[in-house]
């Protein structure tokens, strides 16, 4: 399946290059067996949000190397895919940005004609790709704005999704600056947490800048590390993680209509295997693609990276 990464500091910039790329099953690790697509999210010094995407598997992608390498902030959601609806395309690929937030999923969401028919023609002119990611991204943003709160946007979307769409799985990382909404949704798929209070950091010592790891909640589809603090998300859980306080709710019923792995198409159950990744060494990067059209920082400007996210510059 898709796997999901997340980390908030609480305010602190640093840099997320442990667990996308160093750990033992760090993102670029797990891109091995998730190799459609990948993408980093994180926001500039003025709040705004602002993603690198491609659909190449991060262990290929010098770009996604060079950004976690190199890009500090409080927040960030990264993203590796394993196709199952929509193309190999810069637009499919995650995370999406829309009204100032980051958004990543994996799952399977059925019924996107109906899911369609839920949005405004506004709203669904911020929809470029063909995934039910991006249309059910779409509706949470306008329960959101419907509503002028973000948890209370997300648990109205989530709770007529459950209850009119045929779902698998909706784990979902909605992020704002300083601001993370994870969700385990039903039991299909884990999602795990590792909190400041059971060892969760930024890394796990001092880093190749000479800082070292600050507390941090770090968010992920499985343990990046063996460390004993991580834990699953219940099913149902909604954790709300503002700065490095984290809430867990519990506002949602069973899917009305959940799906069984036997109703999925090849390719989508394909795309939800839930093996866990193997620790993998350290491996070598290719080149990425750029949607922004501004030059790469590692060599030539190509179409497909989105660096200039929704705010235009790196930081």
């Amino acid at each position: 399946m898709c796997r999901l990464f997340g980390m908030s500091t609480g305010g602190l910039r640093v840099r997320a290059d442990y667990w996308l790329l160093d750990a033992p099953r760090s993102l670029r690790a797990q891109s091995h067996r998730m190799q459609h697509g990948a993408g980093l999210g994180w926001f500039s010094l003025g709040g705004e949000p602002v993603r690198d995407r491609a659909p190449l598997a991060a262990f290929e992608n010098a770009d996604f190397d060079l950004h976690a390498r190199n890009i500090p902030s409080h927040t960030f959601v990264s993203h590796v895919r394993d196709a199952s609806v929509g193309g190999l395309t810069v637009h499919n690929c995650h995370p999406f940005v829309m009204n100032d937030r980051l958004f990543a999923h994996n799952g399977v969401v059925k019924g996107l004609v109906a899911l369609r028919t839920w949005l405004t023609d506004v709203e669904r002119a911020h929809v470029s790709g063909e995934t039910d990611s991006e249309l059910v991204f779409a509706y949470l943003t306008a329960e959101i704005r419907r509503r002028g709160d973000t948890t209370a946007g997300i648990v109205e979307a989530v709770r007529r999704i459950g209850g009119e769409l045929p779902v698998f799985a909706l784990n979902l990382l909605v992020a704002e600056a300083g601001r993370l909404w994870a969700l385990r949704y039903p039991e299909s798929n884990e999602l795990w947490v590792l909190s400041p209070e059971r060892g969760g950091a930024s890394g796990p010592g001092r880093s190749a800048h000479g800082t070292g790891p600050v507390p941090a909640v770090v968010l992920a589809s499985e343990p990046m590390d063996d460390h004993p603090g991580w834990r699953p998300l219940d099913p149902g859980e909604l954790l709300v993680v503002d700065g490095l306080a984290e809430t867990s709710l519990f506002p949602f019923e069973p899917p009305r209509h959940p799906l069984r792995r036997s109703e999925l198409t090849t390719r989508e159950a394909a795309s939800q295997t839930t093996a866990p990744t193997p620790a993998s060494t350290r491996t070598s990067t290719g080149s990425a693609a750029a949607d922004s059209g501004l030059p790469s920082a590692v060599g030539a400007a190509v179409a497909g990276s989105g660096l200039a996210g929704a705010a235009g510059g790196l930081l």
